[in-house]
């Protein structure tokens, strides 16, 4: 392999473990941390519920929540992911269990590239739907690649981490591939039945499908400040796991400071809110956006609810 191939490959690795996409066997207490601290959140009374991988840290079914109407969104029809390429043989049959009959991949070609394909119960194969990532993963190689802290801090520090997240949701909203995918993904489920499970992912299993889950519970009649908390949930089901990684950039000598690196691992609320503002200038509301953006019409929508409610 030439060096620069070498350089390219060594990058790709420190992008992912930044992105928690690479559960290296250093790294392998944090995994093991991520379902305490989940179930001490679950200890609180909360609604989330994780299914529990040693290859995957935030896999957790959206049902439980209450709608204004006063229904309950059912367990077991539609869960959320990050990336399942590194689920142990363990996790596959875990996975099984739960009966899927599709999974949707966000991820892009370059994150699939490096991270891998997923890996799933026999039969069941990945439906491949890209989500624009704004460039994120490829920047990422070059900015820890690069083991250059006055670089890191040029790219990362000083809000602009921060503000290039925003900027991703934003175009969640504008860009025309990027509402096909979601509406493709939100009509799979609404067209499903009650025997045919769905799982839609990402890398971290926040952003991309983090949106998703928001809409999709929106769409059910979940109030915002609820579907909000489910969104926000993955920064406690992440939290050990991601602060793990950051010690192990600073150790290897890869980053003077990889608390540059937080906005990038963390969901927050101001980030949600500038989808939801591009949402309100471009649509007038989220309801014109799921039917003129998504090209979710009210047939569709009561089906989702129907499948969806109980």
């Amino acid at each position: 392999m030439s060096r620069a191939r070498i350089r390219l490959a060594t990058g790709a690795a420190l992008a992912a473990l930044a992105l928690g996409t690479l559960p290296a066997p250093a790294l392998a207490g944090a995994a093991a941390e991520g379902p305490a601290a989940a179930a001490q959140h679950r200890q609180r009374g909360d609604e989330v519920r994780q299914v529990l991988l040693e290859g995957a840290v935030n896999v957790r079914d959206v049902g439980g929540y209450r709608t204004y109407g006063g229904d309950t969104v059912r367990h077991g029809q539609v869960y959320r992911a990050d990336a399942l390429s590194k689920l142990t043989d363990a996790d596959v049959v875990t996975l099984s269990r739960l009966g899927l009959k599709k999974v949707v991949d966000y991820r892009v070609p370059v994150e699939v590239q490096f991270d891998g394909v997923d890996r799933l119960p026999a039969g069941l194969t990945a439906v491949s739907r890209p989500v624009t990532d704004n460039g994120l993963f490829t920047q990422l190689l070059t900015v820890i690649g690069s083991k250059d802290p006055v670089k890191q801090e040029e790219m990362l520090g000083g809000g602009r981490a921060a503000a290039f997240m925003r900027e991703v949701y934003r175009t969640f909203v504008t860009s025309p591939e990027n509402r096909a995918r979601f509406g493709a993904t939100l009509r799979d489920i609404a067209e499903g039945s009650r025997d045919a499970p769905l799982l839609y992912h990402c890398t971290a299993g926040k952003d991309r499908t983090g949106w998703t889950s928001y809409l999709l519970l929106r769409a059910l009649g979940v109030p915002s400040r609820t579907a909000e908390h489910d969104y926000l949930a993955s920064n406690t089901y992440r939290a050990a796991y991601d602060a793990k990684l950051r010690d192990g950039l600073k150790q290897a000598g890869l980053m003077q400071n990889p608390d540059l690196l937080i906005p990038l691992q963390e969901v927050r609320a101001d980030y949600l809110g500038s989808a939801l503002d591009r949402v309100a200038a471009d649509y007038g509301g989220l309801h014109h956006y799921l039917g003129q953006g998504l090209g979710l019409d009210f047939r569709t929508i009561a089906k989702l609810q129907a499948r969806l409610l109980r």
